[in-house]
C-alpha cells in the first residue's frame, strides 16, 4: 500500500481484523450448538397445538414415550384438546388436574348419558372417552365412569389460540375461564410471547411482505421521481403519524374500558398500547417540528437525490443489493424464530405412575435464550454491515474513476469479492460495537419494567436509555465512514475509523448540513414504512384479542419493517455518505488544475457550494469550499 501513488481503491490488499472474524465463527459455533439442542429437546408444536395427558400432540403423528402405553398415537385428525372434567378443573403447579384427550371435534350439544357419548362418537367420529376404551363398550364397561367425561358434558366450542374445547355453559365457563386465567397468568412471559408469535404467525408474515412492498416503492420513487416523491412522502408521513397516534390512543381507551380484560396478556396489551401511544405522540411532535423548520431546504433534497440517483444509474445493480440482503435476513430470521420456539419448549417427557406423561422444563434454557438473542442482534447487524461495505466499495470504485462515461466493469461483484476475501473481520468488528450498545438497551428495558412503580428509577432509566440510543446513532454514523475508508485504503477498522474521523472533523461544517438533511428525508421514508405497516398490524391484530399477547408480535413487526426499510433505503444513504467522504478527500488532495484535476463532476461541486452558501448565509461564490492543499502532493493514502 505504501507504494501507491494515489489514494484510490487499492489493488493489493491484506486481510483485516482476522481475530474478530475467528471470534464470530466461534460465536456461531455456539449458535449451532443451541440450534441442535433446541431441535433435539424442543417441540414448538406442543406450545400452540396442545397435547393430551399421555404426551400426544394434537393434530400430528407422535412418537411413543417409555412407560406410557397410550402415547405415540396418530392424532392427525384430532386437533382439539378436551378435558374430561371441564366443569371442575383445578390447577396445581401450572398443571390442570383433569385428564385431557385429543378429539376431532368438540360436542356442540349437551351430552347427558353414556348413550349420548356413544351416539356422538358414532355420528361425528369424535371419541370423548380414553383411547383404549372401545366405543361399543361405553355403556358396558364398569369403569366407564372413570374413563369417560363427567356427566353431563356441557356444549363447547374450540378456543382460537390453544385449541381447547371451551364449555359454553355459564357456570362451567366461569370455572374453566378462572382456571385458564390463573394458568396463563402464571406462565413465564417468554412462553406467553412465543404463544402470541405462533398464533399470529400468518399475520406477521403478511405484514412483513407489506413492509417489503412499501420499501420497494420508495426505492423506485427515490430513483426516478425525486421531486414528486419527496413532497408526497412528507405529506403521507404527516398524515400517517397523526393517524397512527390517534388509533393507538383510541385502542388504549377501548381496551382499558373493556370489562372482559382479565387475563395478564390482555393487561399487558393495555400497558404496551399506552407506551406505544405516548412514544408515537412524542415522535409525531418532534418530526412535525423538524419538517416545519427544514421546509425551505426541500429543493436541495431533490437535487441531492438527483445526484445520488445519477451515481446509482452508473451502477444499476446497487438497487438489487438490498433485495439479496433482505432475502438473507429473512432466511436468518426464520431460522432464529424456529430455534427460539423450539428452545422455549425444550423439556423431557416423563411417564407417571398412572401411565400419563409430564413435560419437565430443562434448567439453563433462559441463558441459552439470551445467547440466542445476542446472536439475532449481532448477525443482523453483520449482514447490514456487509451490505454497507459492498455499496461503499462500488461507489468508491466509480468515484475515483476519471472517465465517468466508462465506469469500471462489475463494480458490485468486485466489491463483494473484496469484502469476502479481505474485510469480513472489519464488518464483524463494526457490527459487534453496535451489538455492545444494544445489549444495555435491552437490560435497561428489563430493569425499567421491574422498577416501574418507582418514579425516580423510571426517570433515571429513561435518561440512560436516551443516552445509549444517541451513542448508537453516532456509532452507526462513524461505522459507515469507517467502512468507506476501508474500501479505499484496505486498512483495519480502528485505523479506518481514526482516518475517517480526522477528515470529517476538518470538513464537518461544510458537509454536516447536507448529509444530515438527506439522512432526515430517508428517515422519513423509514417512518412511512413503519407507520403504515404498524397500522395494518393494528387492524389485523385487533380482531384477535383472545389470549394473544399480540402487542409483542406487533412490536416485532415494527422492528422487522424498520430493518427492511433501512436495508432498502440504505442504498441511497450509504451512497450519499460515501460520495461526500470521497468528495472531502478529493477537495483536500486536489486543486482542480490540469496537473491535479478533481475526480468529481461539476454538478456535485456546484450543489455543495450552493448548499453551503444557504447554510452560512453568505453571498460570495466559492469554488474551493475546503482548505487548499498548497503543497501540490498527489492523492495519497491516509
Amino acid at each position: 500500500i505504501s507504494e501507491l501513488q494515489e489514494w484510490r481503491p487499492v489493488i493489493y490488499r491484506k486481510c483485516t481484523d482476522t481475530l474478530w472474524l475467528l471470534l464470530f465463527c466461534v460465536f456461531w459455533a455456539g449458535l449451532m450448538f443451541i440450534s441442535g439442542y433446541a431441535v433435539v429437546a424442543g417441540a414448538a408444536e406442543r406450545l400452540v397445538l396442545g397435547y393430551d395427558s399421555f404426551g400426544n400432540i394434537c393434530g400430528r403423528k407422535n412418537t411413543p414415550v417409555e412407560g406410557a402405553n397410550l402415547s405415540g398415537l396418530d392424532m392427525t385428525n384430532k386437533k382439539y384438546v378436551f378435558f374430561l372434567n371441564s366443569c371442575g378443573l383445578e390447577i396445581q403447579s401450572l398443571k390442570i388436574s383433569s385428564l385431557s384427550l385429543c378429539v376431532s371435534s368438540c360436542p356442540q350439544e349437551q351430552l347427558n348419558s353414556l348413550e349420548d357419548l356413544q351416539s356422538f362418537a358414532r355420528n361425528n367420529g369424535s371419541f370423548l372417552c380414553v383411547y383404549n376404551l372401545n366405543v361399543s363398550n361405553y355403556t358396558l364397561n364398569p369403569k366407564a365412569a372413570q374413563l369417560c367425561p363427567t356427566l353431563p358434558v356441557p356444549p363447547s366450542k374450540s378456543f382460537p389460540l390453544f385449541n381447547r374445547c371451551v364449555p359454553q355453559n355459564p357456570e362451567c365457563y366461569s370455572k374453566y375461564a378462572s382456571v385458564l386465567i390463573s394458568m396463563v397468568n402464571e406462565m413465564d412471559v417468554f412462553h406467553r410471547i412465543l404463544s402470541g408469535i405462533l398464533a399470529g404467525r400468518d399475520t406477521v408474515i403478511g405484514l412483513s411482505v407489506l413492509a417489503l412492498a412499501f420499501s420497494l416503492i420508495l426505492v423506485l420513487g427515490f430513483r426516478f421521481i425525486q421531486t414528486l416523491l419527496i413532497h408526497t412522502l412528507i405529506a403521507l408521513v404527516v398524515f400517517g403519524l397523526l393517524f397512527i397516534s390517534g388509533v393507538l390512543w383510541w385502542l388504549h381507551y377501548d381496551y382499558r374500558n373493556d370489562p372482559s380484560t382479565e387475563l395478564e396478556t390482555e393487561k399487558e396489551n393495555v400497558k404496551f398500547l399506552l407506551g406505544y401511544a405516548i412514544f408515537s405522540t412524542i415522535v409525531t411532535i418532534v418530526l412535525l417540528s423538524l419538517i416545519f423548520v427544514l421546509r425551505k431546504r426541500l429543493q436541495f433534497a431533490v437535487q441531492l437525490f438527483r445526484i445520488v440517483g445519477k451515481i446509482i444509474g452508473r451502477i444499476p445493480f446497487l438497487l438489487f443489493q438490498p433485495l439479496w440482503t433482505f432475502l438473507i435476513l429473512m432466511v436468518f430470521w426464520v431460522f432464529w424464530v424456529a430455534v427460539l420456539l423450539s428452545l422455549g419448549t425444550a423439556g423431557t417427557a416423563q411417564s407417571t405412575s398412572g401411565g400419563q406423561v409430564e413435560y419437565r422444563a430443562l434448567s439453563g434454557v433462559c441463558y441459552l435464550a439470551w445467547y440466542h438473542f445476542v446472536g439475532l442482534i449481532w448477525t443482523s447487524e453483520f449482514i447490514l454491515a456487509c451490505q454497507q461495505m459492498v455499496i461503499a466499495g462500488a461507489v468508491v470504485t466509480c468515484y475515483f474513476n476519471r472517465n465517468k462515461n466508462n465506469p469500471p466493469p462489475h463494480p458490485v461483484l468486485s466489491s463483494i469479492s473484496v469484502l469476502f476475501c479481505y474485510h469480513l473481520g472489519t464488518a464483524v468488528k463494526g457490527s459487534f460495537l453496535i451489538t455492545i450498545l444494544r445489549i444495555p438497551r435491552i437490560v435497561l428495558l428489563y430493569l425499567y419494567n421491574i422498577l416501574n412503580q418507582k418514579k425516580n428509577a423510571k426517570c433515571l432509566f429513561s435518561c440512560c436509555f436516551c443516552c445509549v440510543c444517541c451513542q448508537e446513532s453516532c456509532l452507526r454514523y462513524f461505522n459507515q465512514h469507517a467502512y468507506t475508508t476501508t474500501a479505499i485504503n484496505g486498512t483495519n477498522f480502528c485505523t479506518s475509523a481514526k482516518d475517517a474521523v480526522c477528515i470529517l472533523a476538518r470538513n464537518s461544517a461544510k458537509l454536516a448540513s447536507i448529509s444530515c438533511f438527506g439522512d432526515f428525508v430517508l428517515f422519513l421514508g423509514k417512518v412511512f414504512v413503519v407507520c403504515f405497516t404498524v397500522f395494518g398490524g393494528l387492524m389485523a391484530f385487533n380482531y384477535h384479542r383472545e389470549l394473544q399477547a399480540w402487542v409483542v408480535p406487533l412490536l416485532l413487526v415494527g422492528f422487522f419493517a424498520y430493518l427492511m426499510s433501512h436495508s432498502f433505503l440504505s442504498v441511497f444513504e450509504v451512497t450519499a455518505d460515501a460520495m461526500f467522504l470521497c468528495f472531502a478527500i478529493d477537495m483536500e488532495t486536489n486543486d482542480g488544475t490540469a496537473e491535479q484535476p478533481y475526480f468529481m463532476d461539476q454538478e456535485l461541486l456546484t450543489f455543495v457550494s450552493q448548499s453551503n452558501k444557504l447554510t452560512e448565509g453568505q453571498n460570495h461564490r466559492s469554488t474551493r469550499p475546503f482548505q487548499d492543499n498548497e503543497d501540490g502532493t498527489e492523492l495519497q493514502p491516509m
